[in-house]
């Protein structure tokens, strides 16, 4: 197995990647990110995401797409977006060893919290990041609003450009 930093010419193996998940987590329908997307967003003058790509016989099998956030408590911290591992990969390590390389590289960058989401049926996943010494927390609840409920919102309150 080759774990790398992702590149411009992975990004439509990550996007395939990020289909197979959203499949896996029961919203086929929910991805509308293109290759255009990826390569701007995580390759442009300032890269919005960083990637690990994970490969066997030059064949990405896994990826962990990642970025810097800022908490008020503890100040720069490493969001883990997404772990992804093709599912005939799943059980090989290299999900182990894209989650080991995030781990690292929040070391490296000098975070003090990595974070992630983690869905609450998704058992072997939450088994896991258990055994591994991170804390799963029950009592919070994601909150997001999607473009639609962006744009009700600024309309209902008659907000129009701040």
């Amino acid at each position: 197995m080759n774990l790398r930093k992702g590149e411009e010419k992975d990004m439509p193996a990550v996007l395939g990647l990020i289909k197979e998940l959203a499949i896996f987590e029961k919203e086929p329908d929910a991805v509308v990110l293109t290759v255009d997307d990826l390569v701007r967003d995580g390759f442009g003058e300032s890269p919005q995401f960083g990637t690990f790509v994970a490969e066997i016989d030059a064949e990405i099998v896994g990826i962990a797409l990642y970025y810097f956030r800022y908490s008020t408590w503890k100040g720069r911290t490493l969001h883990l977006e997404d772990l992804i591992v093709k599912e005939k990969m799943r059980g090989s390590g290299v999900g182990f060893a894209l989650y080991s390389k995030i781990i690292h590289q929040g070391k490296i960058e000098g975070v003090r919290r990595i974070e992630w989401n983690v869905l609450d049926w998704n058992l072997p996943a939450i088994d896991f990041y258990e055994k591994s010494g991170a804390k799963v927390l029950t009592e919070w609840c994601v909150a997001q609003m999607d473009e639609q409920g962006i744009d009700v919102f600024l309309k209902k309150n008659n907000i129009l450009d701040i």
